[in-house]
């Protein structure tokens, strides 16, 4: 039978709470436990992938291919590979509800928030415990206790650490504490946030204070006596200085892991995170740096590439020992007419991620075709890989009027389109999301990058495709399609006569880990530091 923890916080937003989970998650992995992890997020949002990136940051693919908040990303160093179970927003739990209701699972019965949503919750929850198998099922329940929309979650959890019992639930509870600026600690705001939940019935077994240093005995003490919990069960979550991975780490000197073993009564556990110590001392110490360009549009949120970012660190870390310094372009900067490539000056390497609209188009395309002049190594992805079809059919075939759908809904011709809006001469289209295997053409750069394997699995987020129609033209011309979907749709391009870049239109960032970082990044990586 899996335990539950489940994770809260108050006060205030933004407190690294998804950090703090994966850093449990990862802690209790490292004594030989199976974990699995539920993020709930009370979003009425059924899609999550219509949520603007500008706001919210960008959306994580998981491996069946739905779409989730991109915080989930964050659990990926904990090696966990993601389901649609393993996401449930206020709209899908709705959702869920009012199909049950019309199917007649109700037997007519009045349809009530009591029980029918909080069981819906509960039944989510308890599902990826039976689903996965995990000794541990970490419960993230996001947005602050106090939010109106946070009720139904509460109410759930109370019923179910009632229905499960104390030996088998653990709550969590993060919250600030905030300093002044003579440095004194205020911790007047915990108290009070710490009521919140305890007003609905949830009794907190363990605090965890976001505090910039760590807590003295007496502020542990305090805390404990008006929190109504034991001074060891009073833990701090302190700003990391260089990488989210450090945190874990810390919890394991405070022995969070310990208590949290001894409070779900699982005993005879030992950890061993010297992978992480390893990952730390290599961070610590770099051989040597290498700075990439990254090219995005200005107002982007910083967490639209989280997961790319962190992918970067790691493989610049782990495979190469080295310090990676991420330079970020505004895509404007570089549209025509204002000579922004001086601000390429110093990069061993360029990023062209995923865009995100059509702000800083013209920029991204003026990065295209820098890269394709420079001998410097480049990655481009998703979208800007589409962007770089669309700019190759322009300049190689001469077709001006080549376009996305996406962009121009009733292109003449659509290089980049959807599926179905394509001639694919009697083939069956497949629309790739989440994870699908793609088949690697010999000889190419990516074939020594994927170690010589004719296929390998990669997670696709995208539904507009190259339109095969161009591929003979573009062939001929040098531009070679070096890997393919499983329908002969072209996943990936590389120039025969460069061989310094290449541009995918999948998503390695979503299945790279800390302990097995996706081939692509530490070549990339290993390439821009040979540069």
């Amino acid at each position: 039978m899996s335990k539950y923890i489940l994770v809260t916080s108050g006060g205030r937003s933004r407190l690294g709470k998804d950090v703090a989970v994966a850093s449990v998650a990862s802690l209790l992995k490292c004594c030989g436990l199976s974990v699995a992890i539920v993020k709930c997020v009370p979003y009425i949002n059924v899609d999550v992938a219509k949520l603007s990136p500008y706001f919210h940051g960008g959306v994580f693919v998981t491996d069946d291919g739905s779409k989730a908040d991109m915080d989930v990303g964050t659990y990926l160093f904990t090696h966990i590979s993601l389901t649609h179970v393993h996401s449930a927003t206020t709209g899908k739990i709705y959702s869920e509800v009012i199909k049950n209701e019309q199917a007649g699972l109700y037997n007519v019965r009045i349809v009530q928030v009591v029980p029918r949503i909080t069981d819906e919750i509960k039944r989510r929850i308890l599902a990826v415990g039976l689903q996965s198998g995990a000794d541990v099922v970490v419960v993230e329940i996001r947005d602050m206790v106090g939010d109106i929309e946070l009720i139904l979650f509460l109410k759930a959890t109370r019923q179910l650490i009632r229905e499960q019992g104390k030996s088998n639930i653990l709550s969590i509870y993060i919250t600030l504490v905030p300093e002044l600026s003579g440095g004194e600690l205020k911790t007047k705001p915990t108290k009070h946030s710490v009521e919140q939940p305890q007003e609905t019935g949830i009794q907190p077994d363990i605090l965890l204070r976001r505090v910039p240093l760590p807590l003295s005995k007496e502020l542990r003490r305090k805390f404990a006596l008006f929190c109504n919990v034991s001074p060891d069960a009073v833990f701090t979550s302190v700003d990391e200085e260089k990488t989210v991975y450090e945190l874990s780490a810390l919890f394991h000197r405070w022995d969070l892991e310990r208590k949290i073993l001894e409070k779900l009564s699982k005993t005879g556990y030992s950890t061993d995170i010297s992978c992480r110590k390893k990952f730390l001392w290599d961070s610590n110490h770099p051989e040597r740096t290498v700075t990439v360009t990254v090219i995005c549009s200005r107002n982007v949120n910083a967490d639209c590439w989280e997961s790319g970012r962190e992918s970067f660190l790691r493989a610049s870390v782990s495979s190469c020992q080295a310090e990676l310094v991420l330079r970020k372009i505004d895509a404007k900067l570089l549209e025509p007419g204002e000579n922004g490539y001086g601000l390429f000056s110093g990069a061993d390497g360029i990023i062209i991620p995923g865009s995100t609209g059509q702000q800083g188009f013209l920029g991204i395309l003026a990065a295209i075709r820098y890269t394709c002049e420079q001998p410097i190594p480049f990655l481009r992805i998703e979208l800007c890989m589409q962007l770089m079809a669309v700019e190759a059919a322009r300049t190689l075939l001469g077709q001006r009027n080549t376009d996305s759908t996406e962009f121009v809904r009733h292109s003449l011709y659509p290089v980049i389109s959807f599926l179905e809006e394509q001639f694919c001469s009697g083939t069956i289209c497949v629309i790739n999301s989440g994870a699908a295997l793609v088949a690697v053409k010999r000889g190419m750069l990516l074939s020594y990058v994927y170690h010589r394997a004719g296929t390998i699995s990669e997670c696709h987020g995208s539904k507009y495709s190259f339109n095969r129609c161009y591929t003979t033209g573009m062939e001929s011309r040098g531009l070679i399609v070096s890997v393919q979907n499983i329908d002969d749709s072209a996943a990936a391009f590389e120039w025969v006569e460069y061989s310094c870049g290449i541009r995918i239109p999948y998503h390695p960032e979503f299945i790279s880990r800390l302990k097995s970082p996706h081939l692509l990044f530490p070549d990339f990586i290993a390439a821009a530091v040979a540069s």
